[in-house]
């Protein structure tokens, strides 16, 4: 999805891809598996919330501004 990259965090990405295989493509973090949980999930991809962080946004040049301000 546009804006969207896979968490930096690959130790984290390999554990909810691991999630994600253990139940056939749907997502790990749902109870149900049904058309609507396939990773990605209708949610995500409505919504743009991932509720297991695999996907989170892109980091533009003006978001690092704004962290690095905070600091």
């Amino acid at each position: 999805m546009k804006g969207y990259v896979l968490n930096p965090n690959k130790e984290y990405v390999d554990i909810i891809i691991n999630g994600i295989l253990k139940k056939d493509g749907h997502c790990p973090c749902r109870k149900l598996a049904d058309d609507t949980t396939l990773c990605p999930c209708d949610e995500f991809v409505k919504t743009g919330i991932c509720k297991c962080n695999l996907f989170v946004k892109k980091e533009t040049d003006e978001t690092v501004e704004k962290q690095e301000d905070k600091k």
